[in-house]
């Protein structure tokens, strides 16, 4: 193999270990459920903060894990939600139970401030 192939093979190899920053790298073990969570949320969740908390220290009060609808009771005002699923995962807020008369999608690795009072229930889809 010639010098210039192996540096290009070498430079490649290189260049695929260079990491966006703010790109969390996780790792198999327990240190990588640690170093995913972000604010309390565990990876894979989508999280809601308490009522006009913010990121409440890192301490969520809901957790959602699995698709589809999920119904909520009694939560008014506004709330942090946090989509922190992995890929092209959305998270959804719906006026209606059971996932009905759902508005706009909250990306992966996003959050947002939302008044919950006309919110009944949230979707999370692939």
């Amino acid at each position: 193999m010639s010098v210039i192939k192996r540096a290009g093979i070498a430079a490649a190899a290189v260049a695929a270990l260079i990491v966006p920053a703010g790109t969390v790298v996780a790792t198999a073990g327990p240190a990588a459920a640690k170093a995913a969570t972000t604010q309390g949320c565990p990876y894979g969740a989508v999280c809601i903060y308490p009522q006009n908390a913010g990121w409440n220290g890192g301490h969520p009060s809901h957790f959602y894990y699995s698709y589809g609808a999920h119904n909520l009771s009694n939560m008014v005002g506004t709330h942090r939600i946090y989509n922190n699923q992995s890929g092209g995962a959305t998270m959804r807020t719906c006026t209606g139970y059971n996932g009905t008369g759902c508005q706009g999608y909250l990306p992966a690795n996003n959050y947002i401030d939302k008044d919950m009072t006309p919110i009944n229930s949230i979707t999370l889809q692939p």
